[in-house]
């Protein structure tokens, strides 16, 4: 495994080489810290790959509200919705009532959330999102917070899920699901998402305008693909004959077995949820670049969140109405492709239906690859304003756009290959969303106490909103819950889907103690001499 990472990225890097664009050489100074403090190295000629000369730089235009709707739309909007129902319904030990109330409870929690959200937004009105907040609200020991941050974004902030889930997909579109082992099938889809976020990486170097573009009008294809799931549903209800409803699904639907309820399944299945709705906080990392950012946010996110929450639900609903119980856990992160081939079975014959059957599992797919452009888009720039800190290693790398861009890329492929042959998929999505609970938890208390002492003059700052404290507290408390009870045994096993039910969040926190690690022993030293020397007049940070 680690040799097909180090080719996917040799590979990745003869491709950029050689494609053609614009190259220009400049002087980058090396870095040197030792343990005598920092100092500015020689300066090397050298050509920088990712150094493009683009028309796209010099015609930036910001975002208004209808794209900054959309691209939250596109970044919330991924594999979630498409893929998890399943494994959250089995995690839920196959109760359909369990499973509708997280979703609900998903929906109201990221109204809590974005509640705190837009007051730390409109307050700070800076690019970077939680990096902002959380330096903010925890500002001493100066700097540990930003690296245990630092340190979790880059490493666990990837788009492996979504790049898996594209190539699992591409595959069932294909009809060779039925034809390639499980084992095969798994890896496949690992070596097509390695390609989709270098794709997805290139475009965003290569073509910058041309990438947003897509992001948005993806958007709208997103949105069309959950209406017409609800549409079906609705058909199911009130024209039976068309498309057959399973009524008998809701029939004792809080029943959960015989066995006693697993809080630690529960919890999963929450942070599933959770992950479902991931990116609305989508526009907190790029602020800078929306027009207007305070009139932007305020009307963008809870419009965006509206409606994603409506048709979260909708859609889930619309699932357990069509598709027979027996047959829901067996779907897993097929279940859209099994809930169009139920609506048209009837009509199996028909080549239109054939069509249609997988027609709309290709426009997931493209959800699929929008979310990936959409979070290689932010989760880029938040890498690059943290390497604007100081804090980041090869800060002098970093800072620059489009090798942050690489990073992202390079850590997603990493997250993809290494894991070995299991469900992959499950412990990627735990992963990636279990760190922020803590960091959340952080911003949530820290606000709290920001209001009660008014720090900073905290609450003289004027915004049209501050977050209700029932709102911050539902925030605190979802936060603090999912960050303790992934550490509950489940029961009867100490496996969760082939992994130790400890490894997603001993995972997570290892990261973020090894953020804390480096502010020990490399930033709490020889940050100041290292901002001396970032400082200088010899040296210049290269920025798109």
């Amino acid at each position: 495994m680690g040799f097909d990472a180090l080719y996917i990225l040799e590979l990745t890097l003869v491709i950029i080489a050689s494609l053609p664009c614009d190259h220009e050489t400049y002087i980058l100074p090396v870095l040197m810290v030792t343990s005598e403090g920092s100092e500015l190295g020689e300066h090397i000629e050298m050509q920088d790959l990712f150094l493009v000369n683009s028309r796209d730089g010099q015609n930036h235009h910001k975002l208004d509200t209808y794209h900054t709707i959309s691209l939250i739309i596109n970044r919330i909007i991924g594999t979630g919705i498409f893929s998890t129902p399943a494994l959250i319904f089995t995690l839920c030990q196959q109760s359909i009532g369990i499973s509708i109330v997280l979703w609900m409870l998903g929906g109201i929690f990221t109204f809590a959330g974005l509640s705190v959200y837009l007051e730390f937004g409109l307050k700070i009105p800076k690019s970077g999102g939680e990096k902002n907040y959380l330096s903010r609200t925890l500002p001493t020991p100066k700097h540990l917070i930003e690296c245990v941050y630092a340190f979790t974004i880059v490493l666990l902030g990837f788009s492996s899920g979504n790049s898996y889930a594209f190539g699992k997909y591409i595959i069932y579109v294909l009809g060779l699901n039925s034809q390639l082992s499980d084992s095969i099938i798994d890896k496949l889809s690992r070596y097509i998402g390695s390609a989709v976020v270098i794709s997805c990486t290139l475009w965003h170097i290569y073509f910058p305008t041309g990438a947003k573009k897509s992001i948005l009008y993806l958007g709208f294809v997103k949105v069309l693909i959950l209406a017409s799931i609800v549409l079906l549903g609705l058909v199911a209800i009130i024209a039976p004959s068309v498309i057959e409803p399973h009524w008998d699904n809701f029939e004792n639907s809080f029943s959960h077995g015989s066995q006693s309820i697993d809080w630690y399944s529960i919890s999963v299945a929450l942070l599933q949820v959770i992950y479902s709705f991931k990116g609305w906080e989508n526009a907190n990392y790029v602020l800078e670049e929306l027009e207007d950012p305070h009139k932007t946010l305020m009307i963008a996110a809870p419009v965006s969140v509206g409606l994603t929450t409506f048709l979260y639900i909708a859609i889930v609903i619309s699932y357990y109405i069509v598709i027979p119980k027996d047959e829901i856990s067996n779907t897993g992160i097929l279940i859209s492709g099994v809930f169009f081939e139920k609506n048209f079975e009837k009509y199996s014959k028909s080549l239109a239906a054939q069509i249609v059957s997988r027609f709309l599992p290709f426009c997931i797919t493209l959800s699929n690859y929008g979310n990936v452009m959409a979070v290689s888009f932010s989760n880029a720039r938040v890498n690059q304003e943290l390497a604007k800190e100081g804090i980041f290693p090869f800060t002098h790398i970093f800072s620059k756009l489009n090798y942050a861009l690489f990073l992202h890329c390079f850590v997603t492929i990493l997250v993809l290959i290494i894991p070995p042959n299991g469900n992959v998929y499950q412990l990627i999505i735990d992963l990636y969303a279990y760190p922020s609970g803590w960091f959340n938890l952080i911003i949530g208390v820290g606000l709290v106490y920001m209001h009660w002492t008014n720090n900073d003059n905290w609450n003289d700052i004027p915004t049209p909103w501050t977050s209700w404290y029932v709102l911050t507290g539902i925030f605190i408390v979802s936060n603090l819950f999912l960050a303790v009870v992934p550490f509950v045994p489940p029961n009867g096993s100490v496996e969760n889907d082939g992994y130790a039910y400890w490894v997603f969040p001993v995972s997570g926190i290892a990261v973020m103690a090894v953020g804390a690690v480096y502010w020990y022993f490399f930033v709490k030293k020889n940050y100041s001499e290292y901002t001396v020397a970032l400082n200088s007049e010899d040296y210049e940070v290269y920025n798109e």
